[in-house]
């Protein structure tokens, strides 16, 4: 079988399998291997924020900086001023157990190091959506709550074209950098060898507390095969599990009825 009729067998079975069920409350779904869109669905053009996938771009300064060293290091205490919602977040995080986790402390104590100029200086480097960091109107906060349902905002376009870069380790920082970052984004191995890199992302949509956005963004890979992908959702009633379980829960499940295809 020929290259080119390889890969228009896989893009017909994407189409063929996505169009077996609606996204409900899903807005986009893209996925893409090397130069071809396998799939795209809904508007994946409209901004949204990036929340916790934007520690994505934050790990990568934070490694190219020497601020985080390893997978492993450096493992910072938790400190009760932070005051951390979520249970999880209180106790000792690693870079490793940070993007697991989705713990925000750690990132502001990477953005506090790295400070404001810098932080506006990579977001321009890695042309990161609108590079707003301007963090909520009027109190002056954008480098701790920019990228949680605020000023900063990025569209699934945009995310997967920044994901097609690190996987490349084309962006504008250490090659290292890049490896410990995709190393920590590390989640499972899925069915027939393939492996799943990816982050979930929680927030409100438009400010409102009572409807969720969900992203999860990453790639399966399997030897030097590698396929995007970006799902996003917003609810349209309240939902008590953060959109982005939901999210990965379904773009998980989607990837691996179809790499049983591959």
């Amino acid at each position: 079988m020929s290259e080119f009729i390889k890969k228009l067998v896989i893009a017909l079975v994407f189409i063929w399998f996505f169009s077996l069920s609606s996204l409900a409350q899903s807005t986009c779904f893209l996925a893409k291997e090397g130069n071809n869109i396998l799939k795209q669905e809904g508007d994946c053009y409209e901004r949204h924020s990036p929340c916790s996938t934007f520690k994505i771009p934050l790990s990568l300064m934070g490694y190219n900086e020497g601020i985080l060293v390893n997978e492993t290091n450096p493992e910072w205490p938790y400190d009760k001023k932070s005051g951390a919602q979520l249970k999880i977040w209180q106790q000792p995080h690693n870079p490793t157990s940070w993007m697991k986790n989705g713990c925000i402390w750690y990132s502001r104590v990477i953005t506090q190091r790295l400070g404001m100029e810098k932080l506006k200086d990579y977001i321009s480097k890695f042309s990161y959506g609108n590079q707003n960091l301007s963090g909520e109107k009027g109190k002056n906060n954008g480098l701790t709550h920019a990228w949680l349902s605020s000023s900063l905002q990025i569209s699934p376009m945009e995310q997967i074209e920044f994901l097609e870069k690190l996987v490349k380790s084309t962006l504008p920082v250490s090659k290292q950098a890049q490896v410990h970052t995709r190393n920590i984004l590390y989640i499972e191995e899925l069915a027939r060898g393939w492996k799943l890199y990816g982050k979930t992302g929680s927030g409100y949509a438009s400010g409102d507390t009572d409807y969720q956005l969900g992203w999860f963004v990453g790639w399966i890979q399997k030897v030097d095969r590698k396929i995007l992908f970006v799902y996003y959702l917003e609810d349209e009633k309240p939902e008590t599990i953060p959109a982005g379980q939901r999210a990965k829960g379904q773009a998980t499940e989607k990837l691996s009825k179809c790499i049983e295809t591959l």
